[in-house]
């Protein structure tokens, strides 16, 4: 149930046709609800007899050393440059609706707060030194909303931010514990810098690049992301039966998922892909409104993203009664073997790029084994690209798809490094409607898609415990059906 903020949308009292309401009771009973009382003495009974909170934060938060290393290196780029990095406001879904708040992931890199921390807060770096003469180095300036006190109107009569509606919020001495990072109220921000609270491009740019390699808490922010999201697809497994009976199964495949998320971390990283039958040769099938059918395949692209904002993104094409058909083994396998030789080449000192170079090797190979690919006039025209038509790999971190403002020759020409994350994801996609590709293919598609860590001396598959070769997949789904 979703309460009405009866004091700034007024209600109308509903009275019977025809009926005159004189019962001067009833009036002021319609106007208590519609409504908020005004005296003097409802807000002193408002404002007293609270006791104090018992869950204060004085600690420092986990992330907050990270950070504070993460605006060293930020504040090296830009000398004598103030830096305004805002969280972000919350956005409207629908009339007096919100959407659950995520801050901006800039903002969450600089300061470490993660879930919903903090609506309008902006944090500041301002340049040591004078305009003339400036000295290496920033101070940092975390400006929140601070929470209303007990004697003030706001802690029952502000819906966005009173406590009577969305609990206690922590204080600004308590952002500053958990950040260590000084704080002020938003309304000493002065209004020139509050107006152009938006980052420059170089300063996003500076920060993508900065995201490429990622800290030891960055690191096991993943891990934690991609083992809960392992979990999350066993859950979906488990409801196949179910799904096969709705008539949205991709629906119930979705939901299992998402409730998952959100019971062991802060949400899903993006929206659930629960692709099934010719569903899955849409590459970004979200609408997830279709039937789960006997004999079909169920592609799943989904990630938890956990409290710290860190995101999985995986994904297994599953068989829907648990065995592989001989065709959908045979795409399959070719795409499992496009996956592995990416993975191959992800080493220290490879460029990003050489990955799905590998991949689309493989590709290419096989779909000319097959002889569904017409011959070129031009050999660089790559018409087996028709049933592949994404890259490969993208970076992984805060965003599902990380660091996509960085330089073009530091993202897909960048030369790999130990501390980087991303995505090894081939797949081959044969439309229902392809006439091109043979009947036997057409509403198959199939992507598997792992998490993969850059170490020192090659690559760790982060999610390997989900498994990838055929036969593991049956017998995996084999178990969690008892």
């Amino acid at each position: 149930m979703y309460l009405v903020r009866s004091w700034q949308v007024p209600l109308r009292p509903c009275h019977d046709s025809g009926v005159e309401d004189t019962d001067k009771a009833t009036r002021a009973s319609n106007k208590a609800r519609t409504t908020r009382p005004t005296s003097e003495e409802f807000k002193k009974f408002l404002g007293t007899g609270w006791a104090e909170p018992d869950d204060v934060r004085t600690t420092r938060a986990a992330a907050a050393p990270y950070a504070a290393v993460r605006r060293e290196r930020l504040s090296a780029l830009f000398t004598g440059k103030r830096l305004v990095i805002p969280a972000g406001e919350l956005k409207v879904r629908s009339n007096d609706t919100d959407y659950r708040f995520r801050p901006d992931s800039d903002f969450a890199y600089l300061t470490g707060l993660g879930a919903d921390h903090e609506p309008d807060a902006v944090l500041v770096m301002e340049p040591r030194g004078t305009a003339d003469a400036p000295e290496q180095g920033h101070d940092a300036t975390l400006y929140l909303i601070p929470p209303a006190g007990h004697d003030d109107e706001g802690f029952y009569a502000d819906p966005r931010s009173g406590e009577f509606w969305i609990g206690r919020r922590p204080g600004l001495a308590e952002f500053a514990a958990m950040t260590d990072i000084a704080t002020a109220p938003l309304k000493e921000l002065p209004g020139g810098i509050r107006l152009a609270a938006q980052p420059t491009k170089a300063v996003h740019k500076a920060l993508s690049e900065m995201r490429f390699v990622k800290d030891e808490y960055e690191v096991q922010q993943l891990r934690d992301a991609v083992d809960a999201t392992i979990e999350g697809f066993a859950r979906a497994v488990t409801q196949l039966p179910r799904a096969i009976e709705h008539k949205r199964g991709e629906r119930v495949v979705e939901a299992a998922f998402d409730g998952h998320a959100r019971e062991e971390g802060n949400a899903v990283g993006y929206e659930t892909i629960a692709a099934s039958g010719a569903h899955a040769t849409t590459l970004h099938w979200i609408s997830n409104d279709g039937q789960v059918r006997h004999g079909d395949l169920l592609l799943l692209d989904a990630g938890v993203e956990v409290e710290s904002l860190y995101t999985a993104d995986v994904t297994r094409t599953l068989p829907v009664d648990g065995q592989f058909s001989p065709v959908q083994r045979k795409v399959y396998e070719v795409v499992l073997e496009a996956a592995d030789a990416g993975f191959a080449v992800a080493r220290p000192g490879a460029r990003f790029l050489d990955v799905h170079m590998a991949a689309m090797e493989v590709i290419e190979k096989r779909l000319g084994e097959w002889g569904i690919v017409p011959p070129a006039e031009d050999p660089e025209s790559k018409l087996y690209r028709r049933w592949m038509v994404h890259g490969t790999s993208h970076h992984l971190g805060l965003d599902v798809h990380d660091c996509a403002a960085a330089k073009r020759e530091l993202y897909m020409e960048g030369v790999l490094e130990p501390g980087m994350v991303f995505t090894i994801e081939p797949g081959l996609y044969f439309k229902a409607d392809d006439l091109i590709a043979p009947e036997e293919l057409r509403g198959i598609g199939i992507r598997i898609e792992d998490d993969v860590l850059v170490t020192e001396d090659g690559c760790e598959n982060l999610s390997v415990a989900l498994p990838r070769d055929p036969d593991a997949v049956e017998a995996w789904m084999a178990q969690l059906r008892g």
